[in-house]
């Protein structure tokens, strides 16, 4: 049932499956405040699904949307030059705009201007600028009399002139190859000339390159689409669309298919077999990507993409190919049918190859159900394939854990796997910091164990250029307080990016300040002897603070960060307060480090970091539980740790208790380490005293017993208890009836409370050993109590009638529960 419901959503070009999923419900109106019309707006799509951005023109704003529709950025569109003629994506990920007299703008996904603005010459401005077509990092311009000029590299303008076309009217169409469309054929431009191609082919109205440049779409004004190679040796397919009237729109579908799109009409066209009609009552925009293309529209966000081949052998109805049948097998597997082991057997021989197709069939979808049983269903396979490779399986899992993440309709980056692998992690935690997504992108980063360094720094960077304290040195403890911990995540980070940053943003007092904590010495020179700005060196504006005063003078550079920022902070109550919360979660060495600095100032700072000590203990000691190991080598640092707690503790007369505390749970230690290699069992260590008594004594290790007795100063009364309940748990009779007689114990009322007094009911040795010692009780009612205990209730009553005790039956209850005598 699951294939059939997944393959019916499919449609068949020929002999190939594509599917249109749609991956969100815009947003856009939630998070803006209105709806999105997209025939008022002028809309440009960036690649790999991270953003579009819209141009309302009426209300003169730019705004930035996510995939999802989720409102990004806004900022109100004040440029001078004229109308907005064109803007695109560059694959840097900025947006460029060009106004009618050429001028360029650009902006990252917060709307921040990147960059100066740049003109595209003076010919450009002089007749303005008609027309303009992007590609990945550059684009071209025509202007109204028809002169084509070209930036090849939008990060680094430099415009020139491209050949004169010698076109007397407007050109119906233009692409980046670059080809303008003539009256017959296309015209191929560059600075060197002018070539014509395809001539024959009729006048082109509409052109689109495919993704890897080697063909080209072009619809003809007889109502043909032709698809060419690009050097124009051969037509490769025509198709008749039955309309002359040129399409509003047309992308590639990856490298397989063409869509076409009318008002309220979608056409994919491929090289054989029936188009698909697609239909649409609201306005779209096509956004080509390598696998296939993203589909716009007022309420929604699409994928048409072709179907992976390992998706149509699982899901294809009536597929009897080895994936299908795992997939099949797990079914019957949940279902517990016996059907599971046939399927299995069925595909034995193919069996990596099937567990290979649902994994890869995974990595392709985009619901998380329907990974997690394709995932389900390879792990249930490779139980059955000892030579298949799981390292792909866990390497898909963890793919599939970032795209999930980035797919979050709060994130809004549809990324597909192949595009995924396209732009490669380092591109998307890039894009991600750009879109100021820290958290999202530090947490990719530690996935993947990728050096989070860029993150972090352009976190700090942000936090200083957001920030509004008008105190630079609150704004740098803060930021230090807020990103010390990160940083350590890297050894030998930098603090000179941060620092530049600050200046540039006029903040040259934190400038200064930051460029103390630069651990590099060599970067440290460098920036204190170069002005940031002309006319002002960083050294002019340090404070004299002492720690910083302290770090420029020492040689010690590993050092001087840390301590400067501990004594920093412990002047700041408020920042001390946030950086003793934050440690005492994540960071115990840190919060220790600082209750050391200040231990002379403050007593309270030494109890704190006795705890934190013993804290540290107890994380040794469930290290040692999870290793199982008798004789631990962890257990040396655990006592030294609580040794060291003891120290600190005994400095202050408040605070006795958990000084002796800390020293006799040492001592314990060391004592249960050492009967744990004697008897090399580990069961003696982080008992109790009492419960490292009885276990020596159930061991038969009595002289131990009494050593751990004579060191630890229990008392006789309790000595008496847990020995005779250790000799009646083993049943160790003879020995129980010595130990009674070898003194008389503590109290006479203790005798009673021998287990074997409340054990064993129904068992004539163990009665006739408990009447050994009823007999002895001076409490008329605890005798009572006793014989009630082992049944004899004709003994219970003459007891009871004794103490004459009314209010005395045979169901009253043991006064110890854990004895188990009415179970």
């Amino acid at each position: 049932m699951a294939a059939v419901s997944v393959a019916a959503e499919w449609q068949l070009l020929h002999n190939r499956y594509y599917r249109k999923p749609e991956l969100y419900a815009m947003r856009w109106a939630i998070r803006s405040g209105v709806g999105v019309d997209l025939r008022r707006h002028r809309v440009a799509c960036a690649p790999f699904g991270i953003v579009q951005l819209h141009a309302e023109s009426a209300r003169r704003r730019l705004r930035v949307f996510s995939s999802a529709g989720g409102l990004l950025a806004s900022t109100p569109w004040d440029r001078p030059g004229g109308r907005l003629v064109g803007m695109a994506w560059s694959d840097a990920h900025v947006l460029a705009c060009i106004v009618q007299d050429g001028t360029v703008y650009r902006y990252d996904v917060r709307t921040e201007p990147v960059g100066a603005q740049f003109s595209m010459g003076k010919e450009c401005f002089e007749e303005s600028v008609a027309e303009c077509v992007f590609w990945g990092g550059g684009v071209v311009c025509r202007t109204e009399e028809n002169k084509l000029f070209c930036v090849p590299d939008l990060s680094e303008p430099r415009p020139c002139r491209l050949a004169d076309a010698g076109l007397s009217e407007a050109p119906r169409c233009m692409a980046v190859l670059l080809g303008v469309a003539a009256e017959d054929g296309v015209l191929m431009v560059d600075e060197e000339g002018v070539q014509r191609f395809g001539t024959g082919i009729g006048r082109v109205t509409k052109m689109a390159v495919s993704g890897n440049g080697r063909m080209l779409a072009a619809f003809t004004d007889d109502g043909r689409l032709l698809v060419i190679t690009t050097d124009f040796s051969r037509i490769m397919f025509e198709y008749n669309c039955e309309t002359t009237l040129p399409p509003e729109q047309m992308a590639w579908c990856g490298m397989d298919s063409v869509l076409l799109y009318w008002e309220e009409s979608l056409l994919m066209v491929g090289p054989h077999g029936d188009p698909v009609h697609y239909q649409y009552d609201e306005p779209i925009v096509l956004i080509s990507e390598c696998d296939g293309v993203r589909i716009l529209s007022n309420s929604s966000m699409e994928l048409l993409q072709r179907v992976p081949d390992s998706t149509v052998s699982i899901f294809q109805i009536g597929s009897t190919e080895p994936a299908a049948l795992l997939y099949d097998a797990l079914e019957h597997f949940d279902r517990r049918s016996a059907k599971a082991d046939e399927n299995l057997r069925l595909i034995r021989s193919s069996l990596p190859e099937a567990v290979e197709a649902c994994i890869d069939a995974a990595g392709h979808e985009y619901d998380t159900s329907r990974q997690r049983t394709l995932l389900r269903a390879a792990s249930y396979g490779q139980a059955f394939c000892s030579q298949f490779q799981r390292d792909h399986f866990q390497e898909m899992c963890k793919t599939l854990r970032v795209l999930n993440a980035v797919r979050d309709p709060e994130i809004g980056i549809p990324l597909s796997i192949q595009q995924y692998k396209l732009l490669t992690p380092s591109v998307l935690i890039g894009r991600l910091v750009n879109a100021h997504q820290h958290l999202l992108a530090l947490r990719i980063s530690e996935h993947l164990n990728m050096n989070p360094e860029v993150v972090i720094m352009h976190w700090a960077c942000a936090k200083i250029a957001a920030s509004s304290a008008s105190n630079d040195a609150d704004l740098l403890i803060f930021c230090l307080t807020s990103f010390f911990f990160q940083l350590k995540l890297c050894k030998g980070i930098s603090y000179a990016a941060v620092a530049a940053h600050a200046d540039n943003s006029g903040r040259r007092k934190l400038a200064a300040m930051l460029v103390d904590h630069e651990p590099r010495s060599s970067k440290q020179r460098v920036l204190k002897l170069s002005p940031f700005k002309p006319g002002s060196s960083v050294i002019k504006h340090r404070e004299d603070e002492t720690t910083f005063m302290k770090a420029s003078e020492s040689g010690d550079t590993d050092l001087k960060s840390p301590l400067e920022f501990l004594g920093m902070i412990h002047a700041k109550p408020l920042v001390r307060d946030l950086f003793i919360t934050y440690a005492r979660c994540y960071k115990h060495e840190f919060l220790k480090d600082f209750f050391l600095s200040i231990s002379q100032l403050h007593v309270s700072s030494l109890v704190g970091c006795g705890l934190l000590l013993l804290k540290e203990s107890w994380e040794i000691g469930n290290n040692l539980s999870a290793s199982k190991g008798s004789g631990s080598p962890l257990q040396g640092p655990r006592i030294r740790v609580i040794e060291q707690a003891h120290k600190l503790f005994s400095e202050t007369k408040e605070h006795a208790f958990e000084s002796k505390a800390a020293e006799e749970h040492a001592k314990l230690l060391k004592v249960q380490h050492e009967l744990e290699v004697s008897t090399k069992q580990a069961i003696f260590v982080d008992s109790s005293i009492s419960d490292t008594i009885c276990t020596c004594i159930v061991l038969g290790n009595h002289r131990a017993a009494t050593r751990v007795k004579q060191d630890f100063k229990v008392s006789e009364k309790r000595w008496y208890w847990l020995k005779s309940s250790a000799l009646a748990t083993i049943r160790d009779w003879d020995a129980l009836e010595k130990f009674s007689k070898e003194k008389r114990p503590p109290t006479v009322s203790e005798i009673p409370r021998f287990q074997a007094v409340c054990r064993g009911v129904h068992q004539r040795r163990e009665k006739a050993e408990a009447l050994k010692y009823i007999p002895k009780l001076t409490d008329p009612r605890e005798k009572a109590e006793a014989f009630d205990r082992i049944g004899m209730a004709r003994e219970a009553a003459d007891a009871a009638a004794e103490a004459k005790d009314g209010n005395f039956s045979a169901d009253s209850s043991c006064p110890s529960p854990e004895c188990g005598c009415h179970s």
